[in-house]
């Protein structure tokens, strides 16, 4: 790594160093290395396996390394001009803690965030242009929902917003009642998009938790295999009732 290089990571962990210090970014401070999953998948830190995120976090350090190389070799740009442009992107983007400017709330620091963001972009004119294409729909959703509070289109209290989510419900069974397929995907999608936002008004990340769902079953179903490998029990044969006891032992023993 050049020298250049060393002096660009070095500024660029100083700054997450000042965001992360005293008198640096509330919004930073909170986050840990699982609620950061939802922007750089990083699957052995939502296991908890600290040895195999550091070796996955090389792996993306690495990467980043080797494209970066890439575009340095067709003389499109360098790494270093790639850290510098994200140093100076973070500390414009926190004028809280860089320039002396003062926020009352997280709400109006998320809102400066918004703000800054969009004037970034000379082309940018609607709330949603500045949102990432590629994003899973799940998170998708959730930034959507999110987006759309700081800017007031919600719902303006919690009991409102379960009141929209019985109605979505509701509509959902109508939907089904109907049979009609193209019907009930689409009512469907609305009552999952209104229950991401039920969740995210609870400090609920939609996408982490649906994670944790699904290795949690993983785990339990694993388990249930083993116990009936240690018994001689054929699984091609079970019934409901069969899963079921295995199922109620090993959640019992977690």
């Amino acid at each position: 790594m050049s020298d250049t290089t060393s002096q660009s990571l070095a500024k660029l962990r100083q700054v997450v160093a000042t965001l992360l210090g005293p008198g640096g970014c509330p919004w930073d401070q909170k986050q840990t290395p699982e609620s950061l999953c939802d922007y750089v998948i990083v699957e052995a830190i939502r296991a908890g396996d600290v040895q195999g995120a550091m070796e996955e976090m090389g792996d993306v350090l690495f990467l980043l390394c080797f494209t970066g190389a890439l575009y340095e070799g067709k003389n499109s740009f360098s790494l270093s001009q790639a850290i510098d442009s994200a140093t100076a992107k973070m500390i414009r983007r926190h004028p809280h803690v860089f320039e002396g400017a003062t926020v009352e709330n997280q709400e109006e620091l998320l809102q400066n965030w918004e703000r800054i963001k969009r004037s970034e972009k000379e082309d940018a004119e609607g709330i949603f242009d500045s949102l990432p294409k590629g994003l899973p729909p799940l998170l998708k959703a959730y930034r959507l929902n999110a987006k759309s509070a700081r800017h007031h289109f919600t719902w303006e209290d919690d009991q409102a917003q379960r009141a929209g989510l019985a109605r979505e419900w509701a509509e959902l069974q109508e939907a089904v009642a109907s049979g009609i397929q193209e019907r009930m995907e689409s009512e469907f999608g609305d009552y999952l998009f209104s229950l991401v936002e039920y969740g995210r008004r609870l400090g609920v990340k939609s996408n982490a938790a649906l994670e944790k769902a699904n290795s949690k079953f993983l785990a339990r179903f694993t388990g249930m295999e083993a116990l009936a490998r240690s018994r001689g029990l054929d699984t091609a044969n079970f019934c409901l009732a069969d899963w079921d006891r295995l199922w109620d032992e090993v959640k019992a023993g977690e």
